[in-house]
């Protein structure tokens, strides 16, 4: 049996760099490889050419991996079922969708026996077809408002930061006390020598100026903006935050932890209209760099009430997960009256909640068993002193939440795990919740097969690991380092988990994502062999870290996060088959583009026009 297989030569190029003789290779080799194993996936879908009702949409001449096989054990070695032998190849040809369903998955041939008059059909030409990625720790708003706004992620230097705000209020007339406001400048990397207020006073003299930080952990700010949140050389910090200080005692313009939200509470309310329109902006951009859910990682009042009325008007961008901050008192005792909202189409849940237990580690804030090796007599803050409410927490797991226990430091994660033990076992309703580690990022070894056991999930960043590398070392030492960012090992341990970008803090690229997790590299390959390599994960636990690993994290694994029959037609299409780059050129990965997103069963958005029959 022959099928019409069609490649461009932008993908396979895309994929490999190289000409047309390594493209018909690859032609060949996939075609042999669907051959082997369309036999299963014809007889899924031998009964379709009987189909009666009009079928929507009909994608096909695509690279599908479905993802619908077993996971890989703890070594990340592929399951029996997966579509692996001595590398990875594509188990389907084309996709077969109706009323927001997937239909059928096959082979081009039996897929469009499927068409009639009225379906539309899309030719990938060969494009790599993945489940649709899932963002599972997000702050979407901040990133509507930094598309919005002053956009700082990347500068390096302090005077780059200033040639970026000049840049972008130029052709603005601002008022005697309007608000300068940006965000994205690296509080790790600069925690050595951060800047002061008098870059800002000698260019913003009348302005208050507030530039967030990229992870949002410290702020740098005026004279002005000091002089309207009355911070002086009097004022003492809230418990869990520092105002840094010159050696005459007076604030020198950057507020650490909790402080910030001395300065951040004085920035005047936006409008629900223009909250509203900052959530719409960053979940479009989401749609365009391919994603098709978000988990909202503490979501306030003003977060819960923006979702609410665009999903009512049926304007809401994305699948969403909120997740309620227990920051917001008052909404969390509100949710705990009404109990969790459960939305079986997955527009708007809200059944999960995000706490912080301590602070980051590029700030100094993590809480560490021991001291920070690069700060004697210091060891961050956590708990009660960070602003976290047990009995509040509490009270919402026993109500049905799950929660999601922002954890940085060993001592931090340590602390939260015994917290979420005692309530566990005091009431055991909670056990199966799913409760959630965000970042887990540094965890003692005596620590690290808790995850599992308590049956948590451990929530991280694989960008995290590849931006911190430069001063994650120097915070903690030789030895602790071992068990950050350990990924392989809470794999072994038997640890479910979730991958996301904790964005706007990283850049939330789905390739990018991807390449941090199997090369442990930064964006110009360094370290060469990956910054401690052994805890890479695979291309494929890479993948379901996105994607089923996620839908698993929101209690939407029976709907979404695999290429099946009966599962939500949610789908991420890209210009590169990223399973066979990473084993081949892992580097590759960050030069690949989203070509297509499906949600619901309807293409809401495609890079460039396909081929339509």
């Amino acid at each position: 049996m022959k099928w019409p297989i069609t490649f461009s030569g932008r993908v396979i190029n895309g994929a490999t760099g190289k000409g047309e003789t390594v493209k018909k290779a690859i032609a060949f080799l996939l075609s042999v490889l669907i051959v082997a194993c369309s036999q299963e996936v014809e007889q899924s879908t031998s009964d379709s050419s009987q189909q009666v009702e009009p079928i929507d949409l009909i994608l096909t001449n695509g690279s599908v991996y479905s993802f619908n096989w077993r996971a890989p054990d703890g070594d990340g070695n592929p399951a029996t079922d997966a579509p692996y032998q001595s590398g990875w190849q594509p188990d389907a040809q084309a996709i077969a969708i109706d009323d927001g369903l997937i239909v059928a998955v096959g082979t081009n041939q039996v897929i469009r026996q499927m068409a009639t008059a009225q379906t539309q059909i899309v030719d990938l030409e060969g494009a790599t077809v993945l489940p649709g990625f899932h963002d599972s720790h997000v702050h979407i708003a901040e990133l509507g408002q930094i598309l919005s706004r002053i956009n700082l992620i990347d500068v390096k230097t302090p005077q780059e930061a200033i040639d970026q705000l000049l840049k972008a209020t130029k052709a603005i007339d601002l008022g005697p006390n309007e608000w300068v406001i940006g965000q994205g400048w690296d509080e790790g990397a600069w925690a050595n020598a951060y800047p002061t207020k008098a870059l800002l006073d000698k260019h913003f003299p009348n302005n208050p100026v507030l530039l967030k930080s990229l992870h949002g952990f410290a702020v740098w700010v005026n004279s002005a903006a000091l002089g309207i949140a009355q911070i002086d050389h009097n004022t003492q910090p809230p418990i869990g935050g520092e105002i840094v200080k010159d050696l005459t005692g007076e604030p020198t313009g950057i507020l650490l932890n909790r402080a910030t939200t001395l300065i951040q509470n004085k920035v005047p309310d936006a409008s629900n209209t223009e909250f509203q329109s900052w959530v719409k902006k960053g979940m479009q951009q989401m749609l365009k760099d391919g994603f098709v859910a978000v988990h909202q990682a503490g979501a306030e009042t003003k977060h819960i009430s923006a979702f609410q009325a665009l999903n009512q008007a049926q304007e809401l961008p994305l699948r969403t997960y909120a997740m309620l901050s227990a920051r917001d008192e008052s909404l969390a005792k509100e949710w705990i009256t009404k109990g969790p909202l459960i939305d079986p189409s997955g527009w708007l849940d809200i059944r999960s909640v995000k706490a912080y237990y301590d602070g980051a580690l590029g700030s100094r804030g993590a809480r560490l068993l021991e001291d920070y090796s690069d700060r004697p007599g210091h060891r961050g803050v956590s708990g009660e002193g960070y602003g976290f409410d047990e009995s509040l927490v509490e009270a919402l797991m026993r109500r049905g939440f799950q929660v999601g226990i922002h954890a940085i430091g060993d001592a931090g994660n340590r602390e939260t795990l015994d917290f979420l033990q005692k309530v566990m076992t005091d009431f055991p309703e909670t056990r199966n919740l799913r409760h959630r580690i965000e970042h887990a990022q540094v965890l003692h070894p005596d620590d690290l097969s808790r995850l599992a056991n308590l049956k948590l999930i451990a929530s991280m960043e694989p960008q995290h690991a590849v931006e911190d590398k430069t001063w994650a070392e120097s915070r903690v030492g030789s030895e602790r380092i071992k068990g950050a960012y350990a990924w392989r090992k809470l794999k072994q341990a038997g640890t479910q988990m979730t991958l996301n970008s904790d964005l706007p803090g990283s850049d939330h690229s789905l390739f990018y994502g991807l390449h941090s997790a199997v090369t442990r590299q930064d964006k110009q390959s360094q370290p060469a062999g990956g910054w401690y390599p052994q805890e890479n994960l695979t291309i494929e636990e890479a993948v379901r870290g996105f994607t089923i690993d996620a839908a698993f994290s929101a209690f939407h694994e029976n709907d979404t996060g695999v290429i099946a029959k009966g599962k939500w037609a949610d789908l991420t299409i890209v210009d590169i088959d990223v399973m066979q780059v990473a084993e081949k050129q892992p580097h590759a990965l960050l030069t690949g583009q989203v070509l297509m997103t499906v949600l619901d069963g309807k293409i809401v958005y495609r890079k460039e026009s396909f081929s339509e029959d």
